[in-house]
């Protein structure tokens, strides 16, 4: 066996080792590793097999990592997750159609939500439904401030669910895809198109229509690639 074998079987273990007693609750949320010198002794490695071990544990969002600070433990959940995701996805959207297939895994989730919340929303996610989207026609004016009120309207479709796995999904969506939605130009003409898609999807989930929930959905997602694929040379097809 090489010594980088040797290295990197001795940094698996310690990985091993430190995500039992954090899935033990030994180690908790917000609580720092043992020093280098400590885990050095206990497992009978060099500190490069140390830093190795943090690293790895670190890419796994299982501890954070910060120059000149002990690592400390992160609460396992479905943010970290997609913490750890960020680092691959950003490479897979240069490839031939990654954004395009990132957007249509979005157009498949969010047609799915519309739905169910047409069948499931309770009086209260209606009203949050209905403030977003009072918010998102006040910000007509103000591309910025309507792109912010867009997300907010998305997000709470997310929300209805009552699915965390989902609320970190769209997390992620926005940031992996705005840096191509920023791209896009301005235009009070679009915002205006944009809010009247939204407006309604809200309408046909009040009116407990899954089908159409879904469909408008759809069709406003549609239409938005329409609008932003020229401006990152991705085939609309």
């Amino acid at each position: 066996m090489t010594g980088q074998n040797a290295a990197h079987r001795a940094s698996d273990q310690v990985v091993t080792e430190i995500e039992k007693r954090i899935r033990t609750r030994e180690l908790v949320e917000g609580q720092p590793l043992p020093p280098e010198r400590d885990l050095m002794e206990e497992f009978g490695i060099s500190r490069t097999v140390v830093r190795e071990a943090v690293r790895i544990l670190s890419s796994r969002g299982l501890v954070e990592a910060r120059p000149r600070f002990r690592p400390v433990v992160r609460k396992p959940g479905y943010d970290g997750a997609v913490d750890v995701l960020s680092g691959i996805v950003p490479n897979l959207l240069t490839t031939k159609d990654g954004v395009k297939n990132l957007f249509d895994t979005r157009v498949l989730i969010e047609g799915a939500l519309a739905r169910q919340a047409a069948l499931t929303a309770r009086k209260e996610d209606i009203a949050d439904l209905k403030a977003a989207l009072e918010a998102n026609e006040a910000a007509m004016e103000d591309s910025d401030e309507f792109y912010a009120t867009d997300k907010a309207f998305h997000n709470v479709l997310y929300k209805i669910s009552g699915n965390p796995a989902l609320l970190a999904v769209h997390r992620a969506y926005t940031t992996w895809l705005e840096p191509h939605w920023s791209q896009m130009p301005r235009l009070k003409e679009r915002n205006a198109r944009n809010y009247q898609a939204h407006k309604d999807i809200f309408d046909a989930i009040l009116m407990r229509d899954p089908d159409a929930a879904e469909k408008a959905l759809v069709e406003h997602l549609e239409n938005a690639w329409t609008q932003v694929s020229s401006t990152f040379g991705e085939s609309e097809a």
